[in-house]
């Protein structure tokens, strides 16, 4: 009735103001992205935003932030326009297909043929439930894949209006979307586009639509692989199928994860207090080449294992930035009362150690994570297996790498995925770890202390210890199926499985060198690295600054080009993030953390460390010594050799560039000629070294390099550079002489890296240094490895190594690299090696 229409409008507009009123005093955003002031509207195009759904909630919502940060106000009607065009639009929901809410606003276009008006979509989540239903949760919470009425709406507004997210997307201009057709045809097309943009910023944020637990375990358990694994087990063992089946799916219990959001909500209650507690703040890189992958590839995170924190800590990234947590493949002896559970309902899922012998088992898991991978679901699992208690990386792991490389191909090649898997390399940098002297226990020999509640106990007694801050970097992404193709272009036939015998090594060893390319640089890890490399442990603090400053110099002109020779490293493109500040704020920093002590002495400050900080400052140096291997190394050339040039250098150094490579897991330059090259310009540019006088003199092309024999300090400085790699030199060198002091096949690799160990915990002892990582056991097997697969030495029948006289004629060039005292020191101490044989 009339009457009616005009009191609806009557009471529409105080109605409006005061909903609007409130939403602007309850609702807290606690993230918009991107940032408004970045979006790069038009000034002469008209802006329209779009929402996926005609809420009256978004649209109060979009008004009040509008007005908050000058953008256009959305409330206001076109003008020159007889229609009811709005600065707004929804799109219409799936029943009403007819509807064509772009066809005015192309109308208006033809109409005004120099103006052009710009779509802005926009994302609004009240909360974050990924899709599952959750009790009571599941009709008051937050935004998830099912339609919201207005009474879910209503109360998800009282509910979650501290905890409101809003994705902005990309403007799109609508006139460049007209073409030939008519309206009716781009007015679909626009709102084809948008609903898959709507689609992926769902799937980045919320993820995809979880399954009820007990459903996705009951799937598990009847598909036909794991029917397969029943029958062959029940067959083996002489069980009933049914006895077998229970069994299964008790695995299946065991094994998956029940992600709920009021528990996502309450780890980031309580992490974010954590966090605030522990750490004087969490730096995050990189994190916009995720979101750009997020929405239409299954992400598959795999960071560094530094510390227990770090599944929690990429998990809050994560969840603060927009994007949805991963499962997370934890080790069972984790699954323990109270903890268990809780890290259950974060996403965490649980594996054994290892399944051999226990084929049904595979079977579960496998088909376990064949389901999250072909759903969508992010992942995240650590591919060195544990974490690292020296502070290297770790060998990579083949298992969940080599089960997601069967899940992948299997669903390309048999369901018709689209094989869109992105892994996602994550590099973690502390400033301090809890576990600092249980990993130092731990190398120098006691056993590994069980997980157990009473032990998070003890942690958080720690909690009032300064940590500083820590660092999350998000390497270079790796798209699976690019890199299956040009690895194993035969992963695409069903019928062939030996591929992956070669490629999830290499997969392994890619992963590896991006996660390590991205370790970013701190404090700690810095002063480590020169203060490690005094004979005593103790510098001049005028020295440690003017070398500090050095380093994050050579970083940061790592790759750029120069007058004489550009640096062809890949590495040079990888962002290493660099600290804040400055040297002598470093110091300071490094010292307010308890791992360095500065004295006052009458001719000027000293920086020393006591045994126990030398013990603990390895682990930060042994994170980024990689970064600045090659300089070190040009450096230490330097140290018994006055003079090279280029070829010179190159020639000393290529044979054994390739084994500190696989030591460190550097990203090797494409030309080693040219990366040294620019390496010694750059030495050059710091003034540690010059050309040679005679040859300046003589104005040859090749230019001869030496030390600058006036310059006491920049000689200090070289001297200190060239320590950094001394111990990798070290190490190889002792195995060397323990392995070419004994005939060809003496010695098994046990054998070659047990000797080696011991000679290496010798010198550690005899030079009076607490550094139980120098000697680990594992360094040399991976030495011998190297070895072997630069084809320097082979194995034979009887599983011992064999060289040849190339090995003997390198060795004798390496040789000198060392000053002769040095050289006869570890020559005496590889001695005992003859009368092993």
């Amino acid at each position: 009735m009339p009457w009616t229409s005009a009191l609806s409008r009557l009471f529409r507009r105080p109605l409006r103001s005061l909903l609007r009123g409130l939403i602007k005093a309850w609702v807290d955003v606690r993230l918009m992205e991107p940032d408004p002031a970045s979006l790069g509207l038009s000034s002469t195009a008209r802006t329209v935003y779009v929402l996926p759904h005609p809420a009256l909630s978004d649209r109060l919502l979009l008004e009040t932030l509008c007005a908050r940060h000058g953008l256009p106000a959305p409330d206001l009607p076109f003008p020159d326009q007889r229609s009811s065009l709005q600065h707004w639009v929804a799109l219409p929901g799936r029943r009403r297909k007819r509807a064509a809410p772009f066809l005015g606003y192309l109308e208006w276009l033809e109409a005004h043929p120099g103006k052009d008006i710009e779509l802005l979509p926009v994302s609004v989540f009240w909360g974050r439930a990924p899709g599952k239903r959750f009790g009571l949760w599941s009709m008051l919470t937050a935004d998830g894949w099912a339609l919201t009425g207005r009474l879910k709406r209503a109360l998800a507004v009282l509910v979650h209006g501290r905890n409101v997210e809003v994705h902005v997307g990309a403007p799109l201009s609508l006139r460049r979307l007209q073409d030939t057709r008519p309206d009716a045809l781009t007015n679909r097309k626009v709102a084809r586009l948008l609903r898959v943009h709507f689609r992926r910023q769902r799937t980045r944020v919320l993820g995809p639509d979880l399954s009820h637990r007990r459903t996705l375990i009951d799937g598990v358990v009847a598909s036909p692989a794991v029917q397969h694994a029943i029958d062959e087990t029940a067959a083996a063992e002489g069980l009933a199928a049914a006895r077998v089946e229970r069994r299964a799916r008790r695995y299946g219990r065991e094994i998956a994860s029940n992600m709920s959001y009021p528990v996502l909500r309450l780890l980031d209650g309580l992490l974010e207090r954590l966090w605030t507690r522990l750490y004087d703040g969490v730096d995050v890189h990189g994190i916009d080449e995720v979101k750009a992958l997020a929405g239409d590839h299954t992400l598959v995170y795999v960071p560094c294992h530094r510390s227990h924190i770090d599944y929690l800590l990429l998990s809050y990234v994560l969840f603060h930035e927009g994007l949805m947590p991963p499962h997370i493949a934890a080790g069972r002896n984790l699954d323990m009362p109270v903890i268990g559970p809780l890290l259950r309902r974060g996403g965490a899922f649980f594996l054994r150690r290892s399944f051999k012998g226990n084929p049904l088992y595979r079977a579960v898991f496998q088909e376990y994570l064949d389901r999250l991978l072909s759903r969508g679901h992010p992942l995240e699992y650590f591919i060195e297996g544990g974490r690292s208690r020296s502070g290297r990386l770790l060998d990579p792991r083949p298992g969940m790498l080599a089960m997601t490389l069967r899940s992948h191909a299997r669903g390309v090649t048999t369901r018709g995925h689209s094989g869109k898997l992105a892994f996602i390399p994550v590099a973690i940098g502390y400033e301090r770890i809890m576990e600092s002297k249980s990993y130092r226990a731990e190398l120098a020999g006691k056993a590994k202390r069980r997980e157990s509640p009473l032990a998070l106990f003890r942690v958080m007694g720690r909690l009032r210890q300064p940590f500083g801050r820590v660092s999350v970097t998000i390497g270079k992404p790796l798209l699976l199926s690019p890199f299956l193709d040009a690895e194993t272009p035969e992963w695409r036939q069903p019928s062939e499985e030996h591929w992956q015998a070669s490629a999830v090594p290499r997969l392994g060893e890619e992963l590896t060198l991006r996660i390590n390319a991205a370790v970013p640089l701190n404090a700690v890890n810095l002063v480590a690295l020169v203060l490690l490399a005094t004979p005593h442990q103790a510098i001049e603090r005028g020295l440690l600054e003017h070398q500090l400053s050095l380093l994050t110099d050579l970083k940061r002109a790592e790759g750029t080009p120069n007058s004489a020779v550009e640096s062809a490293s890949e590495s040079a493109s990888e962002s290493t993030t660099l600290p804040v500040g400055t040297a002598d704020e470093w110091i300071n920093h490094a010292e307010a953390l308890g791992f360095i002590q500065q004295r006052d002495q009458a001719l000027g400050k000293l920086v020393l460390a006591n045994p126990e900080q030398v013990s603990l400052l390895s682990w930060y140096r042994n994170n980024v010594l990689h970064h600045f291997a090659l300089a070190g190394l040009v450096a230490f050339a330097f140290r018994n050799n006055s003079s090279f040039n280029l070829e010179e250098l190159h020639a000393l150094l290529a044979p054994g560039w390739p084994v500190l490579v696989r030591e460190l897991y550097i990203t090797p330059p494409k030309d080693l000629a040219d990366a040294l090259g620019a390496t010694l310009y750059q030495l050059a540019n710091k003034g540690l070294l010059v050309r040679d006088a005679q040859q300046e003199e003589a104005d040859t092309c090749a230019p001869r390099w030496q030390r600058p024999s006036a310059r006491l300090a920049a000689n200090e400085q070289l001297h200190l550079l060239g320590r950094q790699v001394q111990p990798s030199l070290e190490r190889g060198y002792l195995l060397l002489a323990s392995l070419l002091r004994l005939p060809s096949a003496s010695l098994t690799r046990e054998q070659l890296a047990e000797q080696s160990g011991l000679l290496a915990e010798r010198l550690a002892l005899l030079s009076g240094l607490d550094t139980p990582e120098f000697f680990d056991r594992r360094l040399f097997s991976g030495l011998v490895g190297s070895l072997e697969a630069d084809g320097w030495i082979w194995q034979d029948e009887a599983e011992r190594l064999c060289y040849g006289a190339a090995l003997s004629e390198t060795a004798e060039q390496i040789n000198t690299l060392f000053d002769p005292a040095l050289r006869h020191r570890l020559q005496q101490l590889a001695v005992p090696a003859e009368k092993t044989g």
